[in-house]
């Protein structure tokens, strides 16, 4: 018989602790959720710590899913998202194999330019200077291919392909491997969680894009979701339900819950990023070295 597993006093409050940290972040993500599927006429009275909906209506994701702007806007992000988290973890990628490669001439030299850079942010301007130079502004572009490569997140990868042992690469030179077998090959599938991680940060960074895209982006059409919901939510801009008289008259509108409302648009927009997490979770259970050697 196995030796029976005593818990600990300390283990015991370290559980409840990170328990009701857990309830510190679920509870509002409940709440929220519960006021904007409850009864317009009843979900004013909801208190900030109920997450049981009183009665419900699908009304407010009716409307903020007419309007003309929004549904377009989520189109944009998916785009930004898709298009700029690829170039992102490819140029990362191809970066980290590089500056782990063994004998690599002015290494340090390059770390020290991409910490100073890091630490050193040269602003927006110099940014906007280079945008409009380039004739991107005002195109989605303008966004994808500013922040192309986060050096906190290049150290990380690094991390990640220095765990992967150099006598596997130093063997597959030897059978003739050249440096993008290597990496494609050997380095990556070492690497999944690593690669996984990095890939959801950028995917989470790009899907809440609004800064920059607020400055190069005039056209209402192609903002994305984010600057939708940054007029609506924050700024308390109203006039971002333009657009839905054809579903309800304006007496209809004016008896909405408007915080009801925004939280609606809240859900919409964190719905893509929570599934993410499933897709990238199921990386964690393999070590570094699985597969890596066989006996």
């Amino acid at each position: 018989m196995g030796r029976k597993r005593t818990i600990t006093v300390g283990q015991i409050l370290l559980c409840i602790t990170m328990f009701l940290f857990t309830l510190t972040i679920l509870i509002p993500l409940l709440h929220i959720l519960a006021r904007s599927i409850s009864d317009p006429t009843c979900s004013s009275e909801m208190g900030g710590l109920e997450i049981i909906p009183k009665g419900f209506s699908l009304i407010n994701y009716q409307v903020i899913l007419s309007n003309k702007n929004l549904v377009p806007s989520i189109f944009n992000s998916i785009f930004i998202t898709l298009v700029g988290t690829a170039l992102n973890i490819g140029l990362t990628i191809m970066a980290a194999y590089a500056l782990t490669r063994p004998g690599l001439i002015g290494k340090k030299l390059l770390m020290a330019f991409f910490i100073v850079m890091m630490l050193f942010d040269p602003g927006i301007v110099p940014e906007y200077l280079v945008i409009k130079s380039l004739r991107l502004m005002g195109s989605q572009w303008s966004v994808i291919l500013c922040q192309s490569v986060n050096v906190y997140y290049l150290v990380i990868m690094m991390r990640y392909f220095e765990k992967v042992p150099q006598d596997i690469c130093e063997a597959a030179q030897i059978d003739g491997a050249g440096h993008l077998t290597i990496l494609f090959d050997i380095i990556m599938p070492l690497a999944e969680a690593g690669i996984a991680t990095i890939t959801m940060f950028y995917a989470v960074l790009r899907w809440n894009e609004y800064y920059r895209a607020g400055i190069y982006i005039s056209n209402i059409s192609k903002v994305p979701l984010q600057v939708i919901l940054r007029k609506f939510v924050v700024a308390g801009d109203t006039t971002t339900l333009i657009g839905t008289q054809n579903l309800m008259n304006y007496d209809a509108l004016a008896k909405l819950d408007y915080t009801a409302l925004q939280y609606a648009t809240i859900v919409v927009a964190i719905i893509p990023i929570l599934l993410i997490y499933p897709a990238v979770l199921k990386f964690y259970n393999k070590d570094v070295m699985a597969g890596g050697v066989k006996g």
